[in-house]
């Protein structure tokens, strides 16, 4: 497949996706939420995984080439090693076509840590 063809992807319902953990206010963790929950944040924690994590997110079409993201001032088995912790998390799913591999955020991670830290409960 080349680059100039438009591949129609799957919307996932954010009604569907079901958050992993209660809120923080509904009462203490679980160990094994806990240790879930303080991977993905820790893959985060690190800013060039937050700049890739955000390039990613907010690219036109929902999904990214590493080829086009790739600029964050590190050199590109650096980024091989950030987004492979981010997948890894559970923040990224990746795609291979061709030699390009196309990375997509999770929607159903973003959403398990917006709900476990949302306080309006």
């Amino acid at each position: 497949m080349s680059k100039s063809e438009v591949v129609e992807l799957p919307v996932l319902d954010a009604a569907a996706a079901v958050p992993c953990c209660p809120p923080i206010t509904a009462g203490e963790l679980s160990q094994a939420d806990a240790e879930k929950m303080a991977a993905m944040f820790k893959a985060l924690a690190d800013p060039v995984r937050l700049r890739l994590f955000s390039k990613v997110a907010s690219y036109a079409g929902g999904e990214a080439c590493v080829c086009d993201i790739s600029d964050v001032g590190v050199s590109q088995p650096t980024v091989s090693h950030h987004l492979k912790k981010l997948r890894e998390a559970g923040l990224l799913t990746s795609e291979r076509r061709g030699t390009w591999v196309y990375y997509r955020v999770a929607p159903s991670a973003v959403a398990a840590m917006s709900a476990m830290l949302d306080l309006r409960t």
